[in-house]
């Protein structure tokens, strides 16, 4: 793979774009500068073509290398744009995937505007800053650990666009793994930080919440607990986590502590909760033989790719049938507008066909990709739904 032997931020402001054109127009050639096994800089030409399989899909790249000894690395060595180097953050932090953390903070402010309390939008962003220091620090941190135990090392089915197998942060050279570990450790404590005035509007609950939160998420691949290797206790802690903890959380801070209500902020969570572990789910499939050669044994290693492929049917039914239920059992809080995040239902359809029929090979991006647009979408429904019913 071209980003094995590139520099980093080479792979992020160039390489994707280069293998799109290579798509687009049949072929990409240019100079660039890759990386020896000491790190030492070979200018090179490279010509980049779309494989594709028998049936005309396109399934990977071939790259034909020229080296180029009249050249120095400098005279060809692509130009880092200031845009690439603050994406470079973006990445490290993997920051895309902080709608994660919105989408439930977001409903239990839904929740308690329903309820008939008034939503307080400073504590609301106040809210969201502390959810997502927590965020990306066991984002950081699950880099890091992911490294030590050689499980970002062993996976070669990564994605290009982070969308599985880590932000590759660290294997791309974009920061060194004592530097994540920094990152990891400076956002943790941030995030406490964030979380005193939080605690002190709306009492112990939050710092208990809180908690939760950074044990489950630091001890998400770090020794001795490794969550993730725990034969579905990690996929269960992400779901609980992003789902009904973070909303009730929300809705706590709004309300000042008020528990009177707190099974709805609860029960909202669970659609949330389901999509958020299918996002992590539907991820493990072309992470699968890196995550089993190093012993991290989620469920799609333990039962194996094929017949995983149910519980992801599971997670996202899951979610829409809980939809209907609440919307059913308790229209107060979940009025009949909230029933209108049942329309990405049908986007669903094709994330589970695409997910049974490339299971095993690249061309399951899509439905990575969609599952998490199918998260937002529905949780974006879902608390408007709420919100204005």
């Amino acid at each position: 793979r071209v980003s094995d032997f590139s520099d980093g931020q080479v792979v992020l402001g160039h390489v994707v774009n280069w293998l799109k054109e290579s798509v687009e127009k049949g072929e990409w050639v240019g100079n660039t500068v890759f990386l020896a096994k000491d790190r030492t800089e070979i200018p090179c030409e490279i010509k980049i073509t779309p494989t594709k399989d028998k049936n005309g899909n396109h399934i990977g790249y071939c790259g034909v290398t020229k080296h180029l000894n009249d050249k120095k690395p400098d005279e060809v060595r692509p130009r880092i744009s200031l845009m690439t180097k603050i994406f470079t953050w973006m990445v490290i932090m993997r920051l895309p995937f902080l709608s994660a953390t919105f989408v439930p903070i977001f409903a239990g402010a839904a929740v308690v505007s329903m309820l008939g309390f008034t939503v307080s939008w400073s504590w609301l962003g106040l809210t969201l800053l502390g959810g997502s220091l927590l965020h990306i620090g066991t984002n950081t941190s699950n880099d890091y650990f992911d490294h030590k135990s050689g499980t970002d090392e062993l996976n070669y089915n990564y994605s290009n666009v982070g969308l599985n197998g880590g932000s590759r942060s660290i294997q791309m050279g974009l920061i060194t793994p004592k530097g994540m570990l920094t990152v990891a450790i400076v956002t943790f404590a941030l995030s406490a930080l964030v979380g005193i005035p939080l605690i002190y509007k709306a009492g112990i609950n939050i710092l208990y919440l809180g908690i939760i939160g950074f044990l489950s998420g630091f001890f998400y691949t770090a020794p001795p607990f490794r969550f993730a290797s725990r034969k579905g206790l990690g996929e269960l802690l992400i779901g609980l986590n992003f789902g009904p903890l973070m909303v009730a959380g929300s809705f706590l801070v709004q309300t000042g502590g008020e528990m009177i209500h707190i099974n709805d902020a609860i029960l909202a969570g669970i659609p949330i909760g389901l999509l958020v572990a299918a996002i992590v789910f539907v991820n493990q499939f072309p992470d699968h033989d890196g995550d089993k050669a190093t012993g991290k044994n989620n469920l799609v290693v333990v039962f194996g790719p094929e017949k995983a492929r149910i519980g992801y049917v599971a997670l996202v039914v899951g979610a829409f049938v809980s939809i209907i239920a609440l919307a059913w059992t308790r229209p107060t809080t979940f009025p009949t507008l909230s029933l209108i995040s049942l329309i990405t239902s049908v986007y669903s359809i094709f994330t589970i066909k695409t997910l049974y029929k490339h299971y095993d090979n690249r061309l399951l991006q899509p439905a990575n990709a969609g599952t998490i647009g199918l998260h937002f979408l529905t949780g974006l429904f879902f608390c408007a739904g709420i919100w204005l019913g």
